[in-house]
């Protein structure tokens, strides 16, 4: 069998960071990520189980790791040789179970929740962050009985999604999908709860005016997870800006109420906001801005779009960034990451969405979501492993060639049923 195995070597990280000048992705080929023979990895223990890939995702960490622009601050909470692909929908072949306990036949399909915990470390008592369900902040991701690994997909000892071999998973970490599902829709799961996650986080009130900077996969999932979630109990005024013309039809089929050119989106928030401008900034502005980009510019612009004491959470991964933070200083504003997911309206959450239960996972809204929105539809190519290079040119130039999400299609495998 065969996986796509990223190994650390520095001259081939520095030939794929000069490659990308030309367009992310563009290094696959020269780079540390190389198609070698792959077997399952081993169970490192009781609840685990083997899923094999039916589909995995490629997303911007994916890219930025195999561009070699990822931030240095990661270098600890990973191992190598990894397989990377985290968005994963597969099978389990010998069945198992799942987070909550429940018993999973044979050939169910499943997807993971990638986040490395202190369960699949086999660490306990929980810490405090496990403890009360929000996994994505676990500080013990470089200890216990595996290797260092933020997430699977970035450890050695678990294997990931773009594999014809197959990873492994706990039984904390598995959420099965509806029969009713296309494989599209289990895939695009993992990414709808990052946005879940950052929407709930955001703390939007009725009457508010909620920009989304970028609409790739977590701005479309974003807008989604704010006109389900949050418009039924906070009814809000949704301001997207979109590059690409597909992008603004799934913007506005999704919800947004006013859809523009990103050069547009400052205009469109200053009549949302009734504000007037001062040296390029709105003096009064949005009262949440949600950026799925992670970019210098992006945040500069958020920055410049929010008002004061409003709200920006960062769902795009930043790496090293060059950013004016005097806005954010004389303005007062409340600057929020939004990293992975967790139990969501939780004891002292500040989401309005009070109606949610309190013990539901970002995962168990974001499947309900998906099968609500329809985001099934955003994954817009498949490619099998042999094709590893164009797949990610083609990840890293999504927008401009009227895609949303990439992925890698392990169906076609010689001698393997669903």
């Amino acid at each position: 069998m065969k996986a796509l195995i990223l190994e650390r070597n520095l001259p081939r990280f520095a030939a794929s960071r000069v490659a990308s000048i030309f367009g992310s992705g563009r290094g696959a080929g020269l780079g540390p990520l190389q198609l070698l023979d792959a077997e399952t990895p081993e169970l490192p223990g009781d609840e685990w189980h083997t899923l094999t890939p039916l589909l995995s995702g490629i997303c911007g960490s994916d890219l930025a790791t195999i561009d070699g622009r990822t931030s240095r601050y990661f270098e600890d909470l990973v191992s190598f040789p990894f397989v990377p692909g985290h968005e994963v929908v597969g099978v389990l072949a010998d069945g198992g179970t799942d987070h909550a306990g429940r018993v999973l036949a044979p050939g169910t399909r499943a997807v993971i929740e990638p986040v490395l915990g202190c369960a699949p470390r086999h660490i306990a008592p929980l810490c405090p962050s496990c403890s009360q369900g929000a996994t994505g902040l676990c500080g013990n991701t470089a200890f216990g009985a595996l290797e260092p690994g933020l997430q699977t997909g970035y450890c050695a000892d678990t294997g990931g999604g773009w594999s014809e071999a197959g990873l492994v998973a706990h039984a904390s970490q598995l959420h099965a999908i509806p029969e009713t599902f296309s494989d599209e829709d289990g895939v695009i799961v993992e990414p709808v709860a990052c946005a879940t996650h950052a929407v709930l986080s955001a703390g939007i009130r009725a009457g508010d005016v909620v920009a989304v900077v970028g609409a790739g996969t977590l701005g479309l999932a974003s807008i989604a997870a704010i006109t389900t979630l949050i418009r039924p109990v906070a009814p809000c005024t949704i301001v997207a800006g979109a590059k690409h013309p597909h992008q603004r039809q799934l913007a506005d089929d999704l919800g947004a109420d006013h859809v523009v050119a990103p050069d547009q989106l400052a205009r469109a928030v200053r009549r949302q906001a009734a504000s007037l401008v001062l040296g390029g900034r709105l003096t009064a502005g949005a009262d949440v801005v949600i950026d799925c980009v992670g970019s210098a510019a992006s945040i500069t612009e958020a920055l410049g779009l929010v008002r004061p004491r409003g709200t920006v959470v960062l769902v795009g991964m930043p790496g090293v960034v060059s950013v004016d933070l005097a806005p954010l200083w004389h303005r007062e504003v409340r600057l929020v990451g939004a990293y992975a997911y967790g139990a969501e309206n939780a004891p002292g959450h500040d989401s309005p969405a009070s109606a949610l239960s309190p013990e539901r996972r970002s995962f168990e809204l974001a499947i309900d979501l998906v099968a609500q929105a329809g985001l099934g539809r955003l994954v817009s190519a498949r490619y099998p492993l042999e094709r590893y290079e164009e797949a990610l040119v083609h990840a890293g130039a999504a927008g401009r060639r009227g895609a949303v999400k990439v992925a890698f299609d392990l169906t076609t495998v010689k001698g393997r049923t669903r």
